[in-house]
């Protein structure tokens, strides 16, 4: 071949490699686009505060925008099911806790089908002390004793609040009915979550209710609710005189909830680790560390994405066994 041939060949391969460069989608650097965070409650409730936190400081470190969607009901199957639905390419995510991502899969496996491959942890991210409380409103209880003997003495009568039948909160007082004597208690739902279980406390349609601390501060404050115990691995220094649940003769009872960060499975590995990378940094910073200690907030990171997949399957089967002393009625 002459060398004047040889070039024409050679530039002309050069310029088909070119426009097959040219033509190739450019690696798309995540994230690129707004990131979508799913909260299954209504605004106010833990698991709102803490997405909204977690979500700030993601946008700061990623430099784009994170939006926080509520997507309420059924004990977290209609979040659970939007983001499962979604791409698995880490822009839509689910802020979840026990109820939602632990107890609603192995109450309802059927509303939540493949849940453990159609959903991985990226982190848990805090735990969340509880008060068993009381309402003021025409009650005069002020002690646990005193709840259970009103109980005993008024059979069918105390009512109850939790954020739905099948949460965490109703397992708790159905538990702690059943060790203090099989107390003949009346549980009222209401699917408006944490801030529609305060409504219920504070209008005195129900009277008692394990929720947590952050939600219901407000309201101990304004004397409206008054705690019991609390429900933690010790008192709080903000409540000195509110003795733990297990202080009081019922240790195992309660739920001290935690709060992750979910997506959806399938989602690549690179994203995983520059999401998880990014919640380790967001959870170090000092605004979002003094904005969760003010809510009593104990900060629980996951170790690494495996140590987060660990986690969970301990914490379904924990829920398992749960579910199998203590009969209630299903979720939804």
């Amino acid at each position: 071949m002459k060398r004047p041939d040889r070039l024409a060949a050679f530039l002309s391969l050069l310029l088909a490699t070119l426009g097959v460069i040219a033509q190739a989608p450019a690696q798309e650097r995540y994230p690129s686009r707004i990131v979508k965070i799913i909260v299954p409650y209504s605004p106010g409730g833990a698991t709102d505060i803490v997405a909204r936190i977690l979500a700030e400081q993601l946008r700061q470190i990623f430099n784009q925008s994170i939006i926080v969607e509520n997507k309420p009901g059924a004990n977290g199957i209609i979040a659970i099911r939007e983001m499962v639905s979604s791409r698995s390419d880490g822009y839509t995510l689910m802020v979840g806790n026990v109820t939602t991502n632990a107890i609603t899969p192995v109450l309802t496996p059927a509303k939540v089908p493949s849940y453990e491959t159609n959903v991985v942890p990226v982190t848990n991210v805090v735990d969340i002390p509880a008060f068993l409380l009381v309402t003021t409103n025409n009650f005069n209880v002020r002690s646990l004793a005193e709840l259970i003997a009103y109980a005993k003495q008024n059979p069918g009568q105390l009512r109850y609040g939790s954020v739905g039948a099948g949460s965490y909160p109703h397992y708790d007082m159905a538990f702690f009915a059943k060790k203090a004597g099989d107390l003949d208690m009346i549980a009222i739902h209401n699917r408006e979550g944490a801030s529609g279980v305060i409504k219920d406390l504070i209008t005195g349609d129900t009277q008692a209710a394990f929720l947590n601390v952050a939600s219901s501060a407000g309201q101990i404050r304004a004397g409206k609710l008054r705690p019991l115990a609390v429900v933690n691995h010790e008192r709080l220094p903000d409540y000195p005189d509110v003795a733990t649940m297990q202080e009081l003769g019922y240790p195992g009872v309660g739920t001290i909830a935690w709060q992750a960060l979910f997506a959806p499975g399938g989602t690549p590995k690179e994203v995983l680790d520059t999401l998880f990378a990014a919640c380790m940094q967001a959870l170090k910073a000092p605004s979002l560390l003094d904005s969760f200690h003010k809510q009593n907030f104990n900060i629980v990171p996951s170790k690494s994405l495996a140590d987060a997949r660990d986690w969970l399957a301990q914490e379904i089967n924990h829920w398992k066994e749960i579910t199998s002393t203590v009969k209630i009625e299903s979720a939804e």
